[in-house]
């Protein structure tokens, strides 16, 4: 039975003492964890600040504070905090970003955490991880446990769905979960069972896809980048997270740096005219279903051989 996260977060802190566990009253997913760690579990009310500067005093003393907050509040009103008192001293404090990207549902624009991985990888020495769901989860809690230094944990606790992870997860690397060589889409987090899905309706018609759940975005796979550019026809990059300084932008760095020619498009969200929804209708009402990522594969794959024989044309004239 897969280990749900508040039972590898209990684990872990059985096996080091230091570890402790805060809240900003958000206790849904370690509802269970106050009975098992008694005065190792503080709720400090509704106040992502003081939850934050808690547990850099903590951090200070010694502790390995795991601190859990709605994403979209702990990420932006506690952002000043989180860069002075946690990131520039490289304190071992870990944030859990509760409800990130389209998992926050129906609870309107001010819930939506879909800048959050923006604002954590502008934090110096902050980690910044996307699981794609909660066994991906418990293993970024983990690696996250012996990392020196603070991390961010998008909290995605949602079931596998058709994906069987291939590798443990570490810190800077990311996960191949089907190889192909016509296109690579590249995905973290919630949408990351759907990216694979659309390769698995690409095949069915001949067309080889490539799924790389990125996991990892603050340090982040290069090499698993400039492979599926320079191995592929084209790259697609897929997030429930807004374009700027998502993994879009992390692509666009990466192709530019290593001066890479290579076809990249984008399905990311619109930060203007994002309608939250419960999650059963956002996928089709955002235009992220399985099926919407497999036909925008098939439109850039088009246009690119359009393209292809246009510049033939005009080099035969």
């Amino acid at each position: 039975m897969m280990e749900t996260y508040a039972d590898t977060l209990a684990r872990l802190a059985g096996e080091d003492e230091r570890i402790v566990v805060l809240t900003a009253e958000n206790r849904i997913h370690i509802k269970t964890l106050p009975e098992k760690l008694k005065d190792r579990f503080i709720d400090v009310g509704i106040c992502e600040q003081t939850l934050v500067g808690v547990a850099a005093g903590l951090a200070m003393k010694g502790k390995i504070p795991f601190v859990h907050g709605i994403a979209a509040f702990v990420t932006m009103r506690a952002f000043e905090f989180i860069r002075t008192d946690v990131g520039i001293p490289r304190l071992s404090v870990k944030i859990v970003g509760s409800f990130p990207g389209f998992l926050s549902e129906g609870n309107g624009p001010t819930h939506q955490a879909i800048e959050d991985l923006a604002l954590m990888r502008l934090v110096p020495n902050m980690v910044a991880l996307s699981p794609s769901d909660e066994e991906d989860l418990s293993s970024a809690t983990a690696a996250a446990a012996i990392h020196e230094g603070p991390v961010y944990i998008r909290c995605t606790n949602v079931s596998p769905g058709s994906i069987k992870h291939q590798t443990p997860f570490v810190i800077g690397k990311s996960e191949t979960l089907r190889e192909g060589s016509d296109a690579a889409i590249l995905v973290h987090g919630l949408l990351t069972n759907n990216a694979f899905l659309a390769a698995q309706i690409l095949a069915r018609e001949g067309i080889s896809v490539r799924v790389v759940n990125m996991r990892s975005l603050q340090p982040f796979d290069e090499e698993a980048i400039v492979r599926a550019a320079g191995e592929t026809r084209m790259v697609l990059t897929v997030e429930d997270h807004i374009r700027t300084g998502g993994l879009s932008s992390i692509v666009s760095e990466t192709i530019a740096k290593y001066q890479i020619t290579a076809q990249v498009a984008s399905m990311s969200v619109n930060q203007s005219g994002f309608h939250p929804g419960p999650l059963a209708n956002i996928f089709e009402q955002e235009g992220f279903t399985a099926e919407a990522i497999a036909h925008r594969i098939k439109r850039e794959l088009s246009a690119r051989e359009l393209q292809a024989g246009i510049n033939h044309r005009m080099k035969k004239n």
